[in-house]
């Protein structure tokens, strides 16, 4: 078992939820843990638990031997540097090079499935080109390929609920949206295993729906109709940018559809399972548990 974990972006929602597990679901000692930010002033709740902070900058590789001495496994959760293309790459192969310089023995990353050369996602080459660093790193390591999450459509459903349209080029792609809670359980388990040489995992939902589907099911807990409104990338992003979005934004919510489309993100797994114990949140569970937030669009 690794004696000390440093879990990075301890301050964002994902990072927190992990260590959350480690503590109470996995029963990590405080002490074998470290919360890692660029702004550890905001760790101030995890200090008080017991858990050590330090200030993690993937943006100051010279000082990241600091924040690595003594670390054992070291879990990076993808940065969110999108909007300077080749910066979230760049930050992740210095993390996976002072780790692999401090003498961190393995180590774990957020990832998303499918990332190979070929994937629609405007991202997916950051998470391709840094599992490709960490493989040939020479250390041990384990992949998390995180399904997209239940939470994310909470940014869109709620005006295609208050509009009544859904526009769409997903066309009859399927999803298996995964609550994120039940991704960070999994993750923590796996960090708290005794390592048993690398691994890759594909987190997602235990069951895979269309656009027309989900649709259906949040009609049903909502009461509102939704007419799916299927149209191409072109229309889409066109559409999109004339509601007010920028014009990166808007091509990058386009490449999530066309990913859905391609059926790259379809994979339905049971590693959640298989590594926390428990099945993950149904999808319509979620939607029952915010039908207040889906309305409130």
């Amino acid at each position: 078992m690794s004696e000390t974990i440093l879990v990075t972006g301890a301050s964002g929602q994902l990072g927190r939820l992990v260590l959350n597990h480690l503590l109470e679901t996995q029963k990590v000692t405080p002490a074998r843990l470290v919360a890692g930010s660029r702004e550890p002033a905001k760790l101030s709740d995890l200090a008080g638990r017991g858990i050590a902070t330090r200030a993690v900058d993937f943006d100051k590789p010279d000082e990241l031997g600091a924040a690595f001495a003594g670390i054992d496994t070291f879990l990076v959760v993808s940065t969110d540097a999108l909007g300077e293309p080749g910066k979230r790459l760049a930050q992740h192969k210095a993390a996976v090079a002072a780790a692999q310089k401090a003498g961190v023995r393995r180590i774990a990353y957020t990832s998303m499935p499918n990332p190979e050369p070929g994937n629609p996602v405007l991202f997916a080459g950051d998470h391709y080109g840094t599992e490709q660093a960490i493989r040939e790193s020479g250390l041990a390591y384990t992949i998390f390929r995180n399904g997209w999450y239940q939470e994310n459509l909470l940014m869109g459903l709620p005006h295609a609920i208050a509009s009544s349209k859904w526009f769409t080029s997903a066309g009859s792609g399927r999803l298996a949206h995964v609550a994120r809670e039940d991704i960070a359980r999994a993750i923590a388990a796996a960090l708290a295993a005794k390592p048993e040489g690398n691994a890759t995992y594909t987190l997602t939902g235990s069951q895979a729906f269309d656009t027309d589907e989900i649709a259906a099911l949040a009609s049903a807990v909502t009461g509102k109709p939704i007419e799916v409104v299927h149209l191409s990338d072109e229309a889409l992003l066109e559409g999109l940018k004339a509601s007010g979005l920028p014009a990166p934004v808007a091509a990058l919510l386009v490449s999530f559809d066309a990913n859905t489309r391609a059926g790259t993100i379809s994979d339905v797994t049971n590693d959640i399972k298989k590594l926390a114990g428990v099945e993950p949140r149904p999808l319509k569970a979620f939607l029952e548990a915010n039908k207040e937030a889906l309305l409130a669009g």
